[in-house]
């Protein structure tokens, strides 16, 4: 029996001559040599069904793709059809899907953002820096941070648009969809992550809330009223401090929006933990009650998605404006002279990598 190897390429060397020749175009055919499709006649119905998968409504779905509601119900209906699967199930107000419907939705949700990426970066050969780049990021630092540094950055880079939006899930960026995102965690696998610098969340309380229940110490917590937030509720180990102190008082409030729970311990509802930014607001006061969290500040982009010029444009710029030079972001909190957020200081964010001057 003749023996026989593996050349490292897929295809196998056989002792002797090769019986079949790489240029007999009919017997070394590619996909693309093939006419025919392997799927059905259904592409589009996948993207009405996904719509609807997502709206969880026929009405909305329909809204959202700029088609009837007849007409979306129809098509969810011949796709059933045609793969002999229940994939939703109909109530008076929307819809759920079936178990065969979430695997197909997932499924879906993939594909449709490979297609958003291919359409992308199709776009994106044939222009210089332009494009439309997703920011997943927290509502605070978004606000604090970001825009007001996007007037510099559009200056030099006007035909690049941002979408920044919050992160759906803090825990795994492929479950976001978005380009880059600004995470507490690295990245693995295929998404490449920077480290810059550190947010250091401190507790804090108003003047007016001071006034009314005296200062807060190391002694006296069970005086006290906290304003808690389910960001803060895992118990891995980061946020012992945090809790073992709320455990202490008494909760006045919970809240999980960053901006209004900030807003709530100005307005003197209680102690909360907030980023050391939000001293730069002379109505806050820091605390010492023995809890500090400094957590990472990353950058997280999928590798091949960097190829992209306007998204390594923007990875590059948000890893200057979140950068451990930057006052607020050093990597030891120092509260002997607290910044401002717009000052002199905090401008050097405004540094747009790879621009001219």
């Amino acid at each position: 029996m003749a023996s026989r190897s593996n050349n490292g390429n897929g295809r196998d060397n056989h002792d002797g001559p090769n019986p079949f020749d790489g240029n007999q175009r009919t017997l070394a055919q590619t996909p693309l040599d093939d006419p025919r499709l392997l799927s059905g006649p259904f592409w589009g119905e996948l993207r009405v069904f996904l719509a609807v998968a997502k709206a969880k409504s026929f009405n909305r779905a329909a809204k959202q793709l700029g088609m009837s509601q007849p007409t979306v119900s129809r098509q969810v209906r011949r796709l059933q059809d045609v793969m002999g699967s229940q994939l939703v199930v109909c109530s008076a107000n929307d819809i759920a899907l079936t178990d065969k419907g979430r695997d197909l939705a997932q499924a879906l949700i993939a594909l449709d953002e490979k297609l958003f990426e291919i359409a992308h970066e199709l776009r994106a050969e044939t222009r210089d820096a332009e494009g439309l780049v997703r920011v997943s990021v927290t509502e605070a630092l978004a606000g604090l941070f970001l825009a007001p540094k996007l007037a510099a950055f559009s200056e030099h880079y006007p035909k690049i648009q941002l979408h920044i939006r919050n992160p759906a899930n803090l825990t795994a960026f492929r479950e976001n969809q978005t380009d880059i995102m600004l995470s507490f965690l690295p990245g693995s696998g295929s998404v490449q992550s920077r480290q810059c610098g550190y947010v250091h969340l401190i507790p804090q309380a108003s003047r007016d809330y001071i006034e009314r229940f005296g200062m807060p110490t190391r002694t006296n917590l069970e005086t006290h009223f906290f304003l808690d937030t389910e960001y803060y509720s895992a118990k891995t180990g980061v946020w012992d401090a945090w809790q073992t102190a709320v455990g202490r008082g008494v909760v006045s409030h919970y809240c999980d929006n960053s901006f209004a729970y900030a807003l709530m311990a100005k307005s003197g509802l209680g102690i909360a933990l907030l980023g050391s930014y939000t001293l730069a607001d002379p109505v806050s006061i820091p605390l010492d009650i023995d809890v500090h969290i400094a957590l990472p500040i990353y950058i997280l982009a999928m590798t091949e998605r960097l190829q992209s010029k306007p998204i390594r444009l923007v990875y590059d710029w948000l890893s200057e404006v979140f950068s451990p030079d930057i006052p607020w972001f050093a990597k030891t909190l120092n509260l002997s002279t607290p910044p401002s957020l717009m000052g002199p200081t905090l401008d050097r964010v405004a540094v747009i990598p790879g621009a001219k001057p």
